[in-house]
């Protein structure tokens, strides 16, 4: 009797998701082809409409490729692909145990069909909502398609690494040439990359790629697809790949990454469509910055090492992104390390702890011993150094300390605040980073990507607004309709206007040699190359070098270091991320008719004061500089450590004094 049951069980269980399963393909079916047509172009063009790039898929027809290309892909990423209905259910077994031994998504058995519904349809998530969705437009390719129609599509579409999308676009970056025309050690090598572009890119790891040829190579001999003679030669073949010079001065690439991420990510808009709709992407660059930058990147400094460098300049007033530059080579590394490295950021962290600062009562005159100092952390001690082990050995000003970059008075601060004011302060920046409630955090010991970083200073130059940073104004249609247009919405402020003023007034303070203390303004070596007035603060880290800083119209940000953190010792290194930052502002500004200087707001008041006791000047104090203070909070009394001189002798002694240091100061 229970056999019974059983048995009528399962066949009931059978009908039910037959039914379940039938009722899915009626309502599939009933829905129509997905779009498939990739056969199409999107033109990149600059903020004044300037065509910076061409994205085309030219394969029309399988008959057009040759045959053991053909099936080296077929190969190489789905040998049953003729055989099946989008789905290899063997594959999916095994992966679907290895998954469930793991409790996570560690592996695929993606045929052909699944690849190009995820590419064409889905992000690359791993996920089971994505892997169901997957499953419904793979099924639905497969209803409606042809098997030829479908793999034309795939190779259409599918990643060749640098930059390349589709079997054209990559055979024409690798060799310059028609994919009807390569050979068969030219295509092999080709359809090695999609498994790992990156890890199989040639340009990237010559031994991989070579690997990854090979194990096609004997595939296709395998099936009688070529022959033995066809296979040593294709193995034993110099492969025709583009030289350095022709490979040079397209570092423009890594912002078209860009637009591309904004565009899938952020806008939700996928490739192959844009493709099959013959569109044109607007974009936010300044192509003439841009190539400023790209000619700086050029320096026989980086072309002689294996330094890097990223670049990002933003419009603060708007976020858009002007110039971007993520490594000093495109081809050779499509890695862009200003927007996916995380380095390091020293001391250009400090702006964002003394906003904390300011918003806890601290002014610019506030004064803080700079001296050697142990710090007490619990049952540790933490003795943070100043550059080179200069130190004022008196009471210094905030003023003063952001220009000098003095880190005993920072970590002072930080822990006067405490990690926790200090890292929410962060958040409201931007900075999504993770941040370590430690002491050093005041010297910049988190690692912050640059154009989070550079988003960050916007909001200061811009008064408090949160800016995000973006690439895409448009994107319209060959007849000329808009299908996307970037809404200027209403910006939140998101920090005190007055104290982002007051901030701004002190990161000047690089620039100013009124404030040289005990030893020079950080910014004293590009100072003289400066014709308006900047705000800005650098970094160094053992193995990073930065400088961040902005105009009334501009925000820049420049990192230098090695991509495996090995230390920067040379000058040259350390120095270059200013040098470069200086050369790019101060040739953006070159046009302005008059000196360009920040705006002070309402409730700001300026006063004179001594640099070096902080209280209002007298006639009598030799260095000064006009500060600024929220109305009230600003000094009330008068310098009483410089005295009027009372005799002739005490004048000469004067002039003696000052002579000497006009000396001292030709050889610092």
């Amino acid at each position: 009797m229970n056999v019974q049951r059983i048995f009528f069980g399962l066949i009931y269980c059978l009908f039910v998701l037959s039914f379940i399963a039938g009722s899915f393909l009626i309502i599939v079916y009933s829905l129509g082809p997905p779009e498939m047509e990739s056969k199409g172009q999107v033109t990149i063009v600059d903020q004044d409409g300037e065509i910076i790039n061409n994205t085309m898929d030219t394969v029309n027809n399988l008959d057009d490729l040759p045959t053991y290309l053909v099936e080296g892909i077929i190969l190489a990423e789905d040998r049953h692909f003729y055989n099946h209905y989008g789905l290899d259910l063997r594959g999916i077994a095994r992966a679907f145990i290895r998954n469930i031994e793991a409790r996570q998504l560690k592996e695929g058995a993606s045929t052909i069909t699944q690849q190009l519904a995820r590419n064409l349809y889905l992000s690359h998530e791993k996920t089971w909502t994505r892997k169901l969705k997957e499953l419904y437009y793979t099924i639905r390719l497969e209803m409606f398609y042809s098997k030829d129609d479908i793999l034309m599509t795939y190779l259409n579409t599918i990643y060749f690494g640098h930059g390349a999308y589709g079997i054209s676009e990559a055979s024409e970056f690798y060799y310059g040439k028609n994919p009807s025309t390569l050979s068969i050690a030219e295509a092999t090598m080709l359809i090695g990359i999609p498994k790992g572009p990156t890890y199989y890119s040639p340009y990237n790891n010559i031994d991989n790629a070579t690997n990854r040829q090979h194990f096609i190579l004997d595939k296709l001999l395998h099936k009688k697809v070529i022959t033995e003679a066809d296979y040593y030669q294709a193995k034993s073949e110099s492969l025709p790949f583009k030289n350095d010079e022709q490979l040079q001065a397209h570092n423009v690439d890594y912002f078209i990454d860009y637009v591309w991420q904004e565009a899938t990510e952020q806008l939700q808009l996928k490739r192959e469509n844009l493709l099959a709709k013959n569109v044109t992407i607007h974009t936010t660059l300044d192509q003439s910055l841009q190539k400023k930058g790209e000619e700086i990147t050029e320096r026989d400094v980086l072309n002689d090492s294996e330094l890097e460098i990223g670049i990002v300049s933003i419009e603060q007033e708007t976020g858009a992104i002007k110039q971007m530059i993520g490594g000093k080579s495109y081809e050779l590394s499509p890695f862009n390390r200003a927007v996916q490295s995380k380095r390091m950021v020293g001391s250009t962290f400090k702006p964002l702890l003394y906003y904390a600062a300011l918003e806890h009562g601290f002014t610019a005159t506030t004064m803080l011993q700079s001296e050697p100092t142990a710090f007490m952390m619990g049952e540790d001690v933490y003795e943070p150094n100043n550059y080179n082990g200069y130190y004022a050995y008196k009471p210094i000003s905030l003023a003063q300390a952001i220009a000098l970059s003095d880190n005993i008075y920072a970590v002072k601060t930080h822990l006067f605040l405490s990690a926790e004011v200090v890292v929410e302060t962060t958040k409201q920046f931007g900075v999504t980073a993770d941040l370590p409630e430690v002491a050093s955090l005041a010297l910049g010991s988190a690692s912050i990507p640059l154009i989070e970083m550079a988003q960050a200073y916007t909001m200061i130059a811009n008064g408090g607004y949160e800016t995000p940073a973006y690439a895409i104004e448009k994107i319209t249609t060959d007849s000329g309709k808009v299908i996307y247009e970037k809404k200027q919405r209403k910006r939140r402020q998101l920090l005190d206007e007055k104290k982002s003023f007051l901030l701004t007034h002190l990161m000047t303070g690089m620039f100013d040699r009124r404030l040289n203390g005990y030893m020079e303004v950080t910014g004293s070596s590009i100072i003289d190359q400066l014709h308006h007035e900047y705000a800005g603060k650098s970094g160094t880290t053992n193995s990073d070098s930065w400088m961040i800083g902005y105009s009334p119209k501009l925000v820049t940000g420049v990192w230098t270091g090695y991509d495996d953190n090995r230390p920067l010792r040379k000058w040259e290194e350390k120095a270059l991320s200013k040098q470069t930052w200086a050369e790019l502002m101060q040739w953006f500004h070159e046009d302005e008719e008059e000196k360009l200087t920040f705006s002070v707001p309402e409730g700001i008041v300026g006063e004179v004061i001594d640099v070096e006791t902080g209280l209002l000047a007298t006639e009598d104090c030799s260095v000064n500089r006009m500060t600024y203070f929220e109305n009230g909070t600003e000094p009330t009394s008068y310098c009483t450590d410089h005295l009027p001189i009372e005799n002739e002798s005490d004048l000469i002694d004067e002039e003696e004094k000052s002579f000497y240091k006009q000396i001292l100061d030709l050889f610092p």
